[in-house]
């Protein structure tokens, strides 16, 4: 890859990252201990690694991660540190591995928002079990709560995205930048 590319793919991939923690402050919900559901800041983070492939998109996913991290992040653990911020948010870029595929758009958004809802999963049934209402399985806890915040926003982009005019235009922007790659 020449240093046009580089440049072309840097520069993408952190408007992308800006626009998923821009996006991240819009919420549509908020949920008690911090979560929430927002608008389409897991489509902007998946994008980086649909566009520009899995290298860039992991790349971003993990820079993005470190950035929620440093803007308003909660820890408790190394583990728990690794499985919310790191894994969780690294998991966006794994959309870049269906970058070429058919339906690839919405194979690697999906892919990687259960990747991204398994990390929060883990993370809440064992380092956040003792929220959980009394008598109630911690487990259960925890798949509800992400499945509301990260389910939640997943089916709505999902929904966004089967509007014509959206997809078409994500297609024609991958076609556009990837006609414009300097090889």
């Amino acid at each position: 890859m020449n240093r046009n590319s580089t440049t072309k793919y840097l520069v993408l991939c952190a408007v992308l990252i800006a626009l998923s923690i821009g996006l991240n402050q819009i919420k549509l919900l908020h949920l008690p201990y911090g979560g929430s559901i927002t608008l389409l800041s897991m489509l902007a983070a998946t994008m980086a690694g649909y566009f520009c492939g899995p290298k860039w998109g992991l790349a971003s996913g993990l820079a993005l991660g470190l950035l929620n991290l440093v803007i308003g992040g909660y820890v408790i653990h190394p583990v728990q540190l690794a499985l919310d911020y790191i894994l969780a948010f690294t998991a966006l870029g794994l959309s870049g591995f269906f970058t070429n595929k058919g339906s690839g758009l919405y194979v690697g958004y999906t892919v990687s928002v259960v990747a991204r809802f398994i990390c929060s999963f883990l993370s809440g049934w064992i380092f956040f079990g003792d929220y959980a209402p009394e008598g109630m399985n911690p487990a259960v806890y925890s798949f509800a709560y992400n499945g509301i915040s990260i389910g939640a926003e997943g089916v709505i982009t999902l929904i966004i995205l089967a509007i014509p005019v959206v997809h078409d235009n994500i297609y024609r922007l991958k076609d556009q930048f990837a006609s414009n790659h300097v090889k």
